[in-house]
């Protein structure tokens, strides 16, 4: 799976794990980067925060994120996983991290995520994507230039249009 990280290629150093994390993290080096579920950070977050590696956590649209918040020190990435083009809770999700809740550090798309989708990712804060299988790279970092403008306000431009149009002075 093809990685985008700030608008470009980038090589992905981490291990997304999932079902039994405790035997996972067991098969891999004490300096892996690993990213677990929400629920394995809950469980073994004091055998986590001793990992030499980076650690991040995937939330899934059904998680509730404001349960990170006291830990984001400790969190290297949070990943928001995708399980169907059509599921817009992720979006919601990283507005909430990136807005009310001061998240900093890296957001990650990860699971069905597709071309389509990066542009308006990105105006809600997320800052990696992680293509599903099959979509082309090339091709789908031309989509944060498929629009020139966006009227609304978002993340990544917290000023609406019509408050940032030139102002021209009035002749008289």
């Amino acid at each position: 799976m093809a990685l985008i990280r700030h608008g470009k290629p980038a090589l992905d150093n981490w291990q997304l794990l999932d079902g039994d994390v405790r035997a996972a993290l067991q098969r891999f080096s004490d300096d892996t980067d690993v990213i677990v579920p929400l629920a394995s950070w809950v469980e073994l977050s004091s055998e986590l925060r001793a990992h030499r590696g980076g650690v991040g956590v995937c939330l899934a649209g059904s998680d509730d994120a404001e349960v990170l918040v006291r830990d984001f020190a400790e969190l290297d990435l949070i990943a928001v996983r995708f399980t169907s083009f059509t599921d817009g809770r992720g979006y919601s999700i990283a507005r909430l991290l990136r807005e009310r809740w001061g998240w900093r550090g890296e957001l990650r798309a990860v699971g069905d995520v597709q071309r389509d989708q990066l542009f308006y990712l990105a105006r809600c804060g997320f800052d990696a994507f992680q293509l599903r299988d099959g979509e082309d790279l090339d091709a789908a970092l031309g989509a944060f230039a498929d629009f020139s403008e966006a009227y609304q306000t978002a993340v990544d431009r917290p000023v609406p249009l019509f408050r940032r149009r030139e102002v021209r002075p009035r002749h008289t």
